[in-house]
């Protein structure tokens, strides 16, 4: 990229409604940004307490802000698709789909209520069924845009899509098992770009990650108390502040210079930090017959058929003849 991106780039928001997951960190941040630029923002986390407190601090810094909380775990099938209803009652379309929310190296293993690992079925597959409840929502807007957060953790050649124990059931480590979450992730913004494009669903997918930040991430999965949690804690100057962590999402959500298909990251220090340029994609991310079979596995884990979601076409103007022919 030719210049420097931050927010004062950032194109107005009026009129378009943004769903962001996350109520803490970058999801945080990118609410506020996106509220500040006159977008109708819905932060949709698990904890209402976190939530509730992100609106009234984002009303306090913009008085004029359009935002609300909408409660999901995204480690519950059925409560994505209780929001997913909810928003259909109350909105017409989405415009913005920001896959950000998620979990970082639990120490031990642990379930959602749908019986996946918890970061694969949080990160990604949870990330993957909110999508597909939303598709019909995404196309009603004038170019829709989805964003799902991948992470500067996917770069190591190691990481790779594990179908032979795909929920860590046999062998679990921690950041073998994020980082294949956010390889997930990356691959399924690769695959959703292009089976849009096949499809004419007309919606943008793009992957962003945020470098490294001063999120609460560490803290809240291996806690405070492992290495990665005292790195955190007292090494704090290596990681950038989250607000500078949530412009290559911010730019992949609003700029129009960011395409399709497209990954962005931070510019400096091997994309730990810095403004938004263009991701360095790791090989195996480009894998599309292992993007396929992992999209044909999530439908059936899901239950989510994206093109069983696919409104139907209005025939309502063709006319009897036309209907009966």
């Amino acid at each position: 990229m030719d210049k420097i991106w931050t927010l004062e780039d950032m194109p107005s928001q009026t009129g378009r409604t943004i769903v962001v997951t996350g109520t803490g960190g970058l999801g945080f941040e990118d609410a506020l940004a996106l509220a500040r630029a006159g977008g109708d923002v819905i932060i949709a986390g698990r904890n209402s307490a976190k939530g509730a407190e992100a609106v009234r601090r984002i009303k306090e810094q913009a008085p004029s802000a359009m935002v609300i909380f909408e409660a999901v775990d995204l480690g519950d099938l059925a409560s994505i698709e209780a929001l997913a209803t909810r928003l259909k009652e109350t909105r017409d379309r989405i415009d913005v789909l920001i896959n950000n929310a998620g979990v970082m190296t639990p120490p031990t293993r642990q379930k959602t209520k749908d019986g996946f690992e918890l970061q694969f079925g949080t990160n990604y597959l949870g990330h993957f069924a909110l999508t597909g409840h939303l598709l019909p929502m995404l196309m009603r807007a004038n170019a829709p845009r989805v964003v799902t957060l991948s992470s500067i953790a996917v770069r190591s050649a190691s990481v790779a899509i594990n179908f032979d124990d795909l929920q860590a059931e046999r062998g679990y480590m921690p950041m073998p098992v994020y980082s294949q979450s956010k390889l997930a992730c990356l691959m399924f913004a690769f695959e959703l770009q292009r089976r849009s494009e096949t499809a004419g669903w007309g919606i943008t997918s793009i992957a962003s990650h945020p470098g490294v930040s001063r999120t609460d991430l560490l803290h809240n999965g291996p806690g405070h108390r492992s290495a990665h949690g005292l790195i955190r804690s007292f090494m704090w100057f290596l990681f950038q502040p989250v607000a500078q962590g949530a412009l290559p999402t911010l730019f992949a959500a609003t700029s129009p210079d960011a395409r399709g298909g497209g990954y962005y990251g931070p510019d400096k220090l091997i994309e730990t930090r810095g403004y938004p340029t263009e991701a360095q994609i790791p090989r195996q991310a480009m894998e599309k017959h292992v993007a396929r079979r992992l999209w044909e596995i999530s439908e059936k884990l899901t239950g989510i058929s994206f093109h069983a979601q696919v409104p139907l076409p209005d025939i309502s103007g063709l006319g009897a003849t036309a209907i009966r022919r």
